[in-house]
């Protein structure tokens, strides 16, 4: 029992390093968006982040295995990670960032049906509330944050998808923790993404992209940090870290998290670049930490059991 209870502690601890990592992503992004667009933040991220898991592997830093094991559910792991960035980059084009993060707020009840459905995972009265006042503080937060609120119906309907891809990524995350290690399900994300996203950048440069402002980002030092950051902490960390806590937790807990990084770059907008502090910001972000913490200790005995 003493054991479990210190491995709970080290799943929260990594909880709270992969949340903080995430919330500080939008400065990365904030930085690349002035050298590059898009497309080439998407491709250069993995570019760095494949690189970076095969000096990895090849040096036995990290070791990774895949014979002999279900290529269907890693791919569909992997895929639903790369999907929801895709998707989420594509519907941003038509809609816009407030209804992004909305649509990000309310992954973890995503992750909840979905769990319930595939892994049979069931949640307690008190755990749907915690979700509940979770999510609901921070789209409040976000809205109120946003100035007019507008929506795009296809711009919507896909970030809809982006979302639904990212909880059926989470879940089978936990699906599959006995098969895969968290390395090996992050090397598979970064492998498939560094080919889905340098082929997309293909067609972009056919069609008049062009070729040679592929590699024109890497002129300047800053994007170089910022993209080495959005790429080893944002996507070889944070996927490495999200897939150990579905180890131990429930996916809805240790979905829920992903609105814990949110809230933490509102407030970092506020502290770092000098946005306005209000005082929804304050209650809301009280009532989102109330919502995890709660979510987190309700059940655990259920847990520790497990």
């Amino acid at each position: 029992m003493q054991e479990k209870q210190e491995s709970l502690k080290k799943v929260y601890i990594v909880a709270v390093i992969f949340s903080t990592l995430i919330g500080f992503s939008f400065l990365g992004v904030k930085i690349c968006i002035k050298y590059a667009n898009t497309i080439q933040i998407l491709v250069h991220r993995y570019n760095v982040a494949f690189f970076a898991m095969l000096i990895l592997v090849l040096t036995g830093i990290i070791k990774v295995r895949f014979k002999g094991k279900s290529r269907r559910n890693i791919l569909i792991t992997a895929g639903g990670y790369i999907v929801f960035m895709a998707l989420q980059t594509w519907g941003l084009m038509y809609a816009t960032s407030i209804v992004g993060s909305i649509m990000f707020a309310v992954i973890p009840i995503m992750a909840k049906i979905l769990a319930g459905i595939l892994l049979g995972e069931k949640s307690t009265l008190i755990e749907n509330i915690f979700v509940s006042l979770s999510v609901a503080s921070l789209i409040f937060m976000i809205v109120m944050g946003a100035g007019e609120l507008t929506f795009s119906i296809p711009g919507v309907i896909i970030l809809v998808l982006s979302s639904i891809s990212m909880a059926l990524s989470n879940v089978y995350m936990r699906f599959v923790r006995n098969e895969y290690s968290p390395w090996e399900i992050c090397f598979m994300i970064t492998a498939i993404g560094f080919v889905l996203f340098n082929f997309v950048y293909l067609i972009y440069a056919v069609r008049g992209g062009g070729y040679r402002s592929y590699f024109e980002p890497f002129l300047h030092k800053e994007f170089i940090f910022a993209v080495s950051y959005l790429a080893i902490a944002c996507i070889i960390a944070s996927s490495t870290l999200v897939a150990y806590m579905l180890r131990y937790l429930p996916a809805v807990k240790a979905t829920i998290f992903g609105n814990v990084s949110t809230m933490i770059s509102i407030i970092a907008g506020v502290i770092v670049l000098g946005e306005p502090l209000k005082c929804y910001h304050i209650i809301c972000a009280v009532l989102i930490i109330l919502g995890v913490v709660g979510l987190s200790v309700s059940g655990q005995k259920s847990i520790m059991k497990k």
